[in-house]
């Protein structure tokens, strides 16, 4: 306070040069504007004792972001700490991916070599059919098991660690009775088998390439092996690929669904061989199914039909009312005749 009441007076005297200032020392420079000034401490400009007051907001800034004054920056939580949240993140996406995406399923029987083998591993597509869409001929599906088709086949316990990889998608559930197949035929298909083939559908004979060597498309034997059925509407008939060695719909005609599936009993369709390595592979619907199998429905064969006997029908009612054409009449009513 003092150095400022003489800095005061000095400039009302005279001329600085006549009277040489006191040098104020750098501490009391500071904090004068401080002290004198209620605004100093917000202050920005030009001016050694500006600079001062800024240095020093600059470090009370600092004090009030960081909370209080010598507060130090948080330090990182360790790894061991961060991987519990991890796994359980990791966890929740797997649940989601397995209900809404893909599933992996576990091949437990020869019922589809060799386009499935023993222990294979298939990613069945889920997504799909959250949309509308359905089982197409050609496919392999994945359905829960329909009427007991299951029934008597052995059951391997799962330890803790299998169930809840089952449960989470990144292994095959052995609570849930699943099987897979082929599509053959869908709503309103007829798909019939007579001696040892080949098989059809809507009449229309089928190349199978995808059979198990050295079977025939179809079996002679009396419980399943020959058969003439017209699928029902929203349900399907599947058949393995090692037609001598699968219990398909062939052989449960006589269960509740007449050996159907459910078109709601489908997972999905199985799109990828994903393990082991050496048999990854596709599962694209054959070149034999591209054909046109569509059976006509009774509608259109019988628009198909009356489409002639109406164009018959109009034809002679017109050759009965229309006036014959004679000299000087152009055969228009009301035109009149020729001069």
């Amino acid at each position: 306070m003092g150095d400022l009441a003489v800095g005061a007076r000095s400039g009302q005297d005279g001329p600085e040069e006549q009277r040489p200032a006191e040098p104020v020392p750098p501490a009391a420079e500071d904090a004068g504007p401080a002290e004198s000034d209620p605004r100093a401490p917000g202050l920005s400009g030009s001016g050694s004792g500006s600079s001062g007051t800024g240095a020093g907001d600059s470090g009370d800034d600092t004090a009030e972001d960081l909370g209080e004054p010598g507060h130090k920056p948080r330090k990182q939580r360790s790894f061991w700490k961060e991987l519990p949240l991890l796994i359980g993140i990791a966890l929740v996406l797997a649940l989601l991916i397995k209900t809404f995406l893909v599933q992996a399923f576990s091949i437990p029987s020869d019922s589809m070599q060799h386009t499935l083998e023993q222990g294979d591993r298939v990613l069945v597509d889920k997504l799909t059919p959250w949309f509308g869409s359905e089982p197409e001929r050609g496919e392999v599906v994945v359905f829960h098991d329909p009427a007991d088709w299951l029934a008597g086949e052995p059951t391997v316990e799962p330890n803790p660690v299998q169930r809840v990889l089952g449960w989470i998608g990144l292994m095959p559930s052995a609570n849930e009775k699943d099987l897979i197949k082929r599509v053959i035929g869908v709503g309103g298909d007829t798909v019939e088998c007579n001696g040892t083939g080949p098989l059809k559908v809507n009449g229309k004979a089928l190349d199978e390439p995808y059979v198990y060597a050295g079977n025939t498309p179809c079996s002679v034997d009396d419980q399943g092996g020959q058969f003439k059925v017209t699928v029902p509407t929203g349900k399907i008939w599947v058949m393995g690929d090692h037609r001598q060695n699968s219990l398909d719909s062939r052989y449960h005609q006589e269960d509740k669904n007449a050996g159907f599936v459910p078109v709601d009993n489908v997972v999905g369709r199985a799109i990828v061989v994903a393990w082991p390595p050496t048999r990854w592979d596709t599962l694209p619907i054959p070149d034999t199914f591209d054909q046109n199998l569509s059976a006509a429905a009774p509608g259109a064969l019988g628009l198909a039909g009356a489409v002639p006997l109406v164009l018959w029908r109009r034809r002679r009612v017109v050759g009965r009312t229309t006036p014959p054409v004679t000299a000087g009449n152009s055969g228009v009513p009301g035109s009149g005749t020729a001069g």
